[in-house]
This record gives structure tokens, sequence and C-alpha cells, in this order.
């Protein structure tokens, strides 16, 4: 193959990767919201998780050794995700408390904080089990480890790798119908995104995915993402 050859084969490639990524993430998302069919999300999301998998486990340029790395989960990125942690909850929780019982573009907050642990406690302690393990770990999977490996040729190894990973990871929650469900996750995708590209370990990508999600059924965002459910009352 000669070098215009080569040119255009990469051009095409480019091409179908573009593609690709539009229709799986950023159309797919738009035809779940507002489909009058309600598509199984959980299983789906598993289904995308195992496909990705698969093709991962199938390139040989792809170093598996993303998918774990215990190795990252340093002191030092340990403090980092911690702190950042800690600020961005307690942010989280005074908005809260400033817009309990209020309406905003149709979506009505809670009338109090932290009712979940309090009043449903056994619930609470099965979501913040189960959360990490079958929503955590399939997002993460898709959004972070694949979409690096897949599209870092069409978007760089960079910051646009980042933001087009964050873009689309919250573009994904408008299956929640709320804007403020897409906003908060927009923000956590560049974070986690950012965690991942630093580390190359889905594992403390997912374990600070895992804090702000807890966090969020834990203080009283629970029903703001809820699939196709826009809360109307406390």
């Amino acid at each position: 193959m000669n070098e215009a050859q080569t040119r255009e084969s990469a051009a095409g490639e480019r091409v179908r990767r573009g593609a690709e990524l539009l229709v799986v993430f950023a159309a797919l998302p738009a035809v779940i919201a507002w489909t009058p069919v309600r598509v199984p999300l959980m299983p789906l999301m598993w289904l995308m998780a195992a496909v990705c998998l698969w093709m991962l486990w199938r390139d040989p340029g792809f170093n598996r050794r993303r998918l774990w790395n215990a190795a990252a989960l340093t002191r030092q990125e340990g403090r980092r995700v911690v702190l950042r942690f800690v600020g961005l909850a307690a942010l989280l929780a005074a908005l809260l408390w400033v817009m309990l019982g209020r309406t905003v573009w149709g979506m009505t907050f809670p009338e109090t904080m932290f009712s979940l642990p309090r009043e449903r406690t056994g619930l609470w302690m099965i979501i913040m089990v189960g959360y990490p393990l079958l929503s955590v770990l399939p997002q993460n999977v898709v959004w972070r480890v694949f979409f690096f490996r897949r599209y870092r040729r069409l978007l760089g190894d960079g910051w646009g790798l980042v933001a087009g990973s964050a873009l689309l990871f919250g573009w994904a929650h408008v299956v929640m119908l709320n804007g403020f469900a897409v906003a908060t996750t927009l923000v956590g995708g560049v974070l986690f995104a950012q965690t991942y590209r630093r580390s190359g370990s889905m594992l403390l990508a997912s374990v600070e995915h895992a804090l702000y999600g807890c966090w969020m059924f834990t203080v009283g965002y629970g029903l703001l993402f809820l699939y196709g459910h826009v809360p109307d009352s406390p």
C-alpha cells in the first residue's frame, strides 16, 4: 500500500469511527429518552459493556491492565480523589439544601435531605452495594476504557478525548429527562475521564464514580436520576 492509499485508508477509518461514535453515543440515548417504548436500560448497558469488553479483548494493542490496575490506588491518588470528593459533596449538599421543595424547569426537588437512609435504610444499603457493581462498572467499561481506546485517534490523546468522553457521558443521562442529571454527570464525566487518563486505571475511576453516585442517592438527589422519570412532587 502506497502513501496515498495509506492516508485514504486512515481517513476512511476516521469517518467510520466518527459515524459510529455519533450513532452509539449521541443518537442512541436520544432514541431511548424519547421513544414511547420503555427500554430495559440496565440489560442494555450490560450488553454494551460486554460488547466493548469483547472488542477490547480482541484488540492486540490494548493494555488489559487498564481494566483493573490496582497499583494506581496510591496514597497520592487516593488523597486527590477524596479531597475533591469532600469539597464537591459539600457543595452538592448545600445546593440541595437551598433548593429543597423548589420547582425549577419542571423539576421538583425533595423537601427533606437524607430521606432514603433515614426512612428506607434497607433499600439504601442495597443501592450502596448494588450501584457500584451493577451500574458504575459497566459505565466505566464503556465511557472510559472503551471510549479512550476506540476514539483516541479521532479525538487525540489529550483533553479532546477527556472532553468527548465527558460530553457524551453527560448526554447519555438525557434518558433521565431532566437537565440536572445531564449537567451533573457532565461534570462527573470530566472528573472520571481525567482520573482514568492520568492513572490508566478503570478501578480508580470506578471508585471515584461510585463515591459521587452513592452520595447523590444518600443526600437526596435520587429521584432526579431515575430513567424516564421527571419528579413533580417531593
